[in-house]
């Protein structure tokens, strides 16, 4: 999915709502544990219920790896069943020397289609370079993030500016804002608008709102560009909004209460 198709579904939804399936095995209703695949069963649900109120679905890999191929292949029929309506992001933080991150990408855009794949930069251009190649794909760089060890390295100083500035200002010059986002996590809003004016065309991929305790509200008002900007991410708040029967119609209905806050920024 391509830049101005992205924008286009945006405005049209008048959403930037990202919904996280990050979906534990533990946490699944247990009227579902019966069926064949219980992980592709709910997500199969939850994709049903929701699909109108978002624009993004993004899928933590570890979440399926930690199953093995059973995992990973409820993963692919997730991929497969989103809408190609939908961006699709592989949660994976991949990064690595060049010839290793080319076949990660080869993995997470050829072989599992999604549309974009979360990225760790520690390891320079070539770890990233192979991800930025494909058409219509899109690398999203970690940023500055939601936990607290965004402390020991992002937020510590290296010749007079933030290692996360440095990050930001030099992975922007090896893609383009039609190949590259940047993670910037909710909790961090305090540093939106310093990051906007470092980057103003780019988008952002925001976790942290929800269960993380992230303002949507404060995020949307400093943040937002012409094109919105921003894919804000919420996970756990709307998948998990019940552990009951009605689980999917739970999340349909945060889903849409997020989508409904959204709104008023158009």
């Amino acid at each position: 999915m391509n830049r101005k198709q992205l924008v286009e579904i945006i405005r049209q939804k008048k959403s930037y709502l990202c919904i996280g399936l990050d979906t534990d095995p533990a946490k699944i209703p247990s009227h579902l544990l019966s069926s064949a695949d219980p992980v592709f069963e709910f997500n199969k649900q939850i994709i049903d219920a929701t699909r109108d109120y978002c624009v993004s679905y993004k899928i933590n890999t570890a979440f399926y790896e930690a199953s093995g191929l059973k995992g990973w292949e409820s993963m692919q029929k997730t991929v497969e069943y989103i809408p190609s309506s939908h961006f699709k992001i592989a949660d994976a933080k991949r990064g690595d020397i060049g010839n290793t991150s080319q076949q990660y990408a080869k993995a997470f855009f050829e072989t599992m289609n999604f549309d974009a794949i979360t990225v760790a930069p520690y390891m320079g251009e070539d770890s990233v370079r192979p991800f930025l190649e494909y058409k219509d794909k899109w690398a999203i760089v970690l940023g500055l993030t939601s936990n607290v060890g965004a402390n020991d390295f992002e937020l510590q100083k290296l010749d007079g500016e933030y290692l996360y500035e440095k990050v930001l200002k030099t992975v922007s010059r090896w893609g383009t804002p039609e190949n590259t986002m940047f993670v910037i996590g909710a909790t961090q809003s305090d540093w939106f608008e310093k990051i906007r004016t470092l980057l103003p065309k780019h988008f952002y991929l925001v976790p942290g709102v929800g269960a993380q305790g992230g303002s949507l509200s404060e995020i949307s008002e400093q943040a937002m560009n012409a094109d919105c900007g921003l894919l804000v991410n919420v996970s756990r708040a709307i998948i998990f909004a019940s552990k009951k029967e009605d689980f999917s119609e739970a999340a349909a209905s945060v889903a849409r209460d997020y989508q409904n806050e959204m709104k008023r920024f158009f």
